[in-house]
Formats: structure tokens, C-alpha cells, sequence
């Protein structure tokens, strides 16, 4: 059977020996040091889910409170790339779909294309036509604006109601 070949682990030689006796002196301290000390002390980071706290919204500043608007500001903007990307999935879903299915694509995509229409409506009605330099202030008016019209004159995209209503 195997009682005349060497096990793969063991040295060849003499120089084989010495070396892998170096390396054990110079690895075996340095490795139970990581695995005991380093790696049980250090924090796990996931640096790919990282999660920032909610701040106040805009509504909930003070006129005179530039922290608090700069905060708002910047988790306004968190929300937007969170938002894109949300849109750029829904998009490349559809796409892929209407792809796979070729012809049958109206009847089999219809619920992704419906998913997809449905938020960039969405996505519009928050983030459209406030341009490049949109900030949280732009975003905050052009909301106020959209609810006192739809006060005055229903639902946008309904048609508006008479004077009498």
C-alpha cells in the first residue's frame, strides 16, 4: 500500500527542514498574534452597508439654522443617489425583460414596465425639473407649490376644477 511514500507534508531534505523551521519562527508568533490579539479587538466594518442616522427635514429647521439646513441638505442629497439607483434598477429590469421576452414583451412586462412608469413618475414629481444645483430648499418649495395648486385646482394632470367648486 502507502507505507513506502512520504507524506506530502514533510520535508525532503535537510534544507527543506531548515526552512520551513524558519518560517514556522518567524510565522507562528506573528499568526497567533493576529488571530488572538488583533482580529477578537477589532470592530467588524461594513463599509458597504454603512448607514447614516436620519437628520431633521428641512420643514423642521429654522430659518436662521444653517446646521440643520446643511444636514437636511446632505441627507436630501443621500436620498436622490438612493432614489437613482432604485430608478436605474427598476430601468435595467425592464429593459432586460423586454430583451428576454422579444415579442411577448408587452404582455409578460407589463408589471415591471407599470413598476418602472409609476417611479419615475415619482421620481419626477420630487426631483424633476430642479436642475443640477437642486437642493433640499428647491425641492422643499416645489413641493409647497405642487400642494397649494392641487388645493386650488385638483390633483395635477387631472384638469382643474371650475370656479365654482
Amino acid at each position: 500500500g502507502g507505507s513506502g511514500k512520504m507524506d506530502s507534508n514533510t520535508p525532503k531534505n535537510a534544507f527543506n527542514s531548515f526552512v520551513d523551521a524558519l518560517v514556522n519562527l518567524v510565522d507562528a508568533p506573528t499568526t497567533w498574534f493576529r488571530e488572538t490579539i488583533v482580529a477578537k479587538n477589532r470592530p467588524e466594518y461594513y463599509w458597504y452597508h454603512r448607514q447614516f442616522r436620519r437628520v431633521p427635514t428641512i420643514d423642521e429647521c429654522y430659518t436662521d439654522d444653517y446646521v440643520c439646513y446643511i444636514e437636511a441638505n446632505e441627507q436630501f442629497k443621500r436620498d436622490k443617489m438612493v432614489d437613482n439607483e432604485v430608478l436605474n434598477i427598476l430601468r435595467q429590469r425592464q429593459e432586460d425583460c423586454v430583451l428576454f421576452e422579444g415579442h411577448d414583451h408587452v404582455r409578460k412586462c407589463a408589471k415591471l414596465r407599470e413598476e418602472y412608469e409609476k417611479a419615475a413618475e415619482n421620481w419626477f414629481i420630487k426631483y424633476g425639473d430642479l436642475g443640477a444645483y437642486g437642493n433640499v430648499r428647491d425641492a422643499y418649495m416645489k413641493q409647497k407649490h405642487r400642494m397649494i395648486w392641487e388645493r386650488r385646482h385638483g390633483p395635477v394632470g387631472s384638469g382643474m376644477k371650475d370656479q365654482l367648486d
